[in-house]
């Protein structure tokens, strides 16, 4: 099929489908029970079967793994729990090789307390990195500098001995803040995207990116109106007005996408993690522009304690509050390492499966990049951790009130045996036999299994170019039944999903050829969970 003229101008992540690897549980190769470098490299030939455009790969720089890899000691090398910067070499070689393209994160908003920049900063207040972290000297009582809270649990300031000042974090102590205002920073962490970049990388997913910039007058935060929501850290009672989020970030993300331009127009993506309770404003103003980052996303539906057609239908109206130019092109996932699992949150267990189906077929209809998790295609539920065998710092901090990270990091299951083809030792975090029944292996050979429908998903996107580039058009939400259209030139598809698990009646309009049916027949209604994708005439 030839392209639209619009789509053969796009660059290669536009409308792509990204499939998120999270390292330390996707294969180990040398029996520690932690997945790393050769163990990714020895399953892409999974990955590629499913027709995904590119991975993106969770830290695996040098770390001393507090919050495993996003507390980064040394940026420029691989930890050896993940293996050499020879492993990650022969694996980007491996993925371009199945036309895939690889995405690392950076994380730019901290690092450890064990990187040498921090050594150096803490030891004197006039050497030469003495900025690039966020000190300051305590209140007149003693007191940290502002009221502003870490967001696993505590103020985000402690104190130092060694300088006789707070220094800030915004996740774990052991995870000073840099200080982004500092121009040398800037160059410094500007060098470590041109290290990955010379060696072949063709993105980043920027980690908590609106995070790492903070108001240098240090105002108090205000504090945060009720909303409902049970507030389990001291972080929850705060608008973080003034601890993140800072405008000045605009001009970083300038030099970044010059810098990422270098190497191509349209070469290097660029996504950026938007966190927080209003994160539309730092999207757009990350990504608004020919100058900025090419896309962003946040925590709409990582976050949402349910799907339902009305939540579709306000996310996709916020994004799009604006002209295409100022709202830049979103991304979208629903599962991923700081999220539990999307089918234990948001359908019972007895319609996991039916669910798990028009999920996906809901994430790969909507506008913009697709991000699939590891095991998102096999249907995986969120696992139960006992307090015992918790890793997760934010877990054990917040017990038992708390996300439990580790759910949905538990190591893929390759097949069905006890350690599910992930290890031949002890794996770091136990796989469950719920989710080792839902194995790669079993579901190869079965033709109905969610695998398989999630490789004919990914088939039809690509066959359909209004599916990646096209624009969202009538969105509406009535009742359990969420109805879209993608239109692109004269093609126009119009997609329906059924979000609840009673059958909602067709419209009358609903009508045109069928590109795909979701557990129904189509005939007048979607049952329960159904969908269906029509091109219309």
């Amino acid at each position: 099929m030839s392209l639209p003229e619009t789509a053969t101008a796009t660059p290669w992540w536009k409308g792509a489908v990204i499939y998120q690897i999270y390292p330390r549980s996707f294969q180990d190769s040398n029996g520690d029970g932690i997945g790393d470098l050769p163990g990714i490299t020895r399953r892409l030939d999974h990955v590629a079967s499913l027709g995904v455009d590119a991975i993106w790969i969770s830290p695996f720089f040098t770390s001393p793994m507090r919050d495993f890899g996003y507390d980064v000691a040394d940026y420029c090398d691989v930890d050896p729990i993940f293996g050499t910067l020879a492993d990650f070499d022969a694996l980007v070689e491996r993925a371009h090789g199945l036309g895939l393209k690889v995405i690392i994160d950076q994380v730019y908003a901290h690092t450890s307390d064990l990187h040498p920049w921090f050594t150096e900063s803490r030891a004197s207040r006039n050497g030469d990195k003495a900025d690039w972290y966020v000190w300051h000297d305590p209140r007149p009582d003693g007191g940290p500098p502002s009221n502003w809270q870490s967001v696993f649990g505590g103020p985000a300031w402690t104190w130092d001995a060694r300088r006789r000042q707070y220094y800030m974090h915004t996740f774990l102590k052991e995870q000073p803040q840099l200080n982004m205002h500092e121009p040398a920073v800037q160059r410094a962490v500007l060098d470590v995207a041109r290290f990955w970049l010379d060696r072949g990388v063709d993105g980043f997913r920027l980690d908590a990116l609106n995070h790492a910039m903070h108001d240098p007058l240090l105002r108090n935060n205000p504090p945060a109106p009720e909303d409902g929501r049970v507030r389990t850290r001291p972080f929850d009672f705060q608008l973080k007005t003034y601890s993140q989020s800072h405008p000045d970030m605009v001009h970083f993300v300038r030099k970044l996408r010059a810098l990422c331009d270098e190497y191509g127009a349209g070469a290097i993506h660029t996504v950026a993690e938007i966190g927080g309770d209003e994160p539309q404003a730092d999207r757009r103003a990350y990504t608004a522009g020919k100058d900025r980052l090419n896309s962003a996303y946040g925590f709409d539906f990582l976050y949402a304690p349910l799907l339902s057609a009305d939540v579709v239908a306000s996310t996709l109206e916020r994004w799009a509050d604006g002209p295409d130019e100022a709202a830049g092109w979103p991304s979208w996932a629903f599962e991923n390492h700081d999220a539990p699992r999307a089918v234990s949150r948001w359908c019972a267990e007895g319609d996991m499966a039916r669910f798990a189906r028009t999920k996906l077929a809901l994430l790969l209809a909507l506008r913009g990049n697709a991000i699939i998790y590891e095991g998102e295609e096999l249907g995986l539920e969120q696992d139960t951790i006992p307090y015992e065998l918790l890793q997760d710092p934010e877990a054990i901090a917040n017990w038992p009130l708390t996300l439990s990270r580790d759910g949905a990091r538990t190591p893929m299951p390759w097949d069905e045996s006890p350690q599910g083809g992930f290890t031949t030792g002890t794996p770091w975090l136990p796989l469950s036999s719920r989710n080792l029944s839902r194995a790669v292996s079993v579901q190869e050979q079965d033709p109905e299994a969610l695998l398989q429908f999630t490789r004919k998903l990914l088939a039809l996107r690509k066959a359909h170019p209004a599916l990646r580039f096209g624009d969202l058009t009538a969105c509406r939400a009535q009742g359990d039944l969420l109805s879209f259209t993608r239109t692109l030139g004269e093609t126009r598809i119009l997609c329906l999903f059924n979000l609840g698990a009673e059958p909602v009646a067709l419209p009358e309009h609903a009508q045109g050829e069928v590109l795909l049916l979701v557990n129904g027949d189509g005939d007048g209604a979607l049952p329960g969970f159904g969908s269906i994708w029509l091109e219309l005439g």
